[in-house]
């Protein structure tokens, strides 16, 4: 029985439901705490956000002088939010929060597939600009003349991004949609 080891949990219909509701609640928090373009900053607790005013109501600024923001979180997201409005598609009675979601990963690729997120200069290293490595630890670059880390790129927000990029080219061609089991 696949299911005994479940059963102390309520079963496998109360393990999924549990686990959606836990997916719906951290994709919706993602989404109220970020600002409008979806990009986040580095941290929803930073004590520097206060001096950004009312940082939420409009996209995010790389170059501010009090707390960086963290495009590879960005890029991790927008995997996030399109996979849970995926599953939820398959799930008829949940189209209308499917949407929500899909619609927010596909905002936020609209702002990181573009200046200034997006590295146009051939001699950088990276795709996605931006990210933050270990802000608590001062890992962070910070270019001359800014006050906090911006401009660098990390392997894990470019990766996520080449493969969001790839599963969004796949859905416009209409190819199957790519599971850790195979085709969906």
């Amino acid at each position: 029985m696949p299911d005994a080891d479940l059963l102390p949990y309520g079963g496998r219909a109360h393990v999924e439901a549990t686990m959606l509701r836990a997916a719906r609640a951290t994709a919706d928090f993602y989404i109220e705490q970020t600002p409008a373009d979806g990009i986040p900053y580095w941290d929803t607790s930073a004590p520097g956000l206060a001096k950004l005013g009312d940082y939420l109501s409009r996209p995010a600024n790389p170059w501010n002088d009090f707390e960086p923001v963290d495009s590879s979180a960005a890029t991790i997201a927008a995997q996030g939010l399109w996979r849970l409005g995926t599953h939820l598609f398959d799930l008829k009675s949940q189209r209308t929060h499917a949407h929500r979601y899909r619609q927010a990963a596909l905002t936020l690729m609209q702002h990181l597939l573009k200046e200034p997120y997006l590295s146009v200069k051939p001699f950088h290293q990276g795709l996605i600009l931006h990210s933050v490595y270990h802000r608590p630890r001062g890992w962070d670059f910070i270019p001359r003349g800014q006050k906090i880390p911006c401009g660098e790129s990390s392997m894990w927000g470019d990766y996520h991004a080449r493969e969001r990029a790839m599963i969004l080219l796949r859905h416009l061609r209409g190819e199957p949609y790519l599971t850790f089991f195979g085709c969906g």
